[in-house]
């Protein structure tokens, strides 16, 4: 009989420095499906699946992904067909995370450059403001 890995809510959520709050709602969301044992079903045991899935999920939060086209995505693996539509999925994930990304970086430039301007600007005033003083 082989000996398979099984996890706690404890320690998934300490492994990935996350709440055991945030892993019940992966599981809401259907990111996760542990095996619940104990009376009424209480404890919840997640297998070397479900840590793959939550690694996969907050890899996903942290390309931009929404946890819908996470799971969209995560479930697609999921399936035994072909992977070649989910690359493609993936792709267009992703270049449309990146289209947004460019325009909010885009954005902060522009931003960027307007307090430069006005921190040349107050800095010529001050230096107006002390000359001024100092001739008086």
């Amino acid at each position: 009989m082989v000996a398979t890995t099984t996890y706690t809510i404890g320690d998934l959520a300490k492994e990935f420095d996350l709440t055991t709050r945030a892993m019940r709602f992966y599981e809401d969301m259907g990111l996760l499906q542990p095996e619940r044992s104990g009376p009424g079903g209480r404890n919840r045991i997640y297998s070397a699946r479900d840590r793959t899935r939550l690694k996969l999920t907050l890899r996903a939060k942290r390309l931009g992904l929404s946890l819908s086209e996470a799971k969209e995505l995560i479930d697609m693996y999921d399936s035994p067909r072909d992977t070649g539509p989910q690359l493609k999925k993936f792709l267009a994930i992703l270049a449309l995370h990146r289209k947004q990304l460019e325009e909010q970086m885009a954005d902060l430039q522009a931003n960027l450059e307007e307090v430069r301007a006005h921190e040349k600007e107050a800095r010529a005033l001050l230096s107006r403001t002390e000359k001024s003083r100092q001739a008086a």
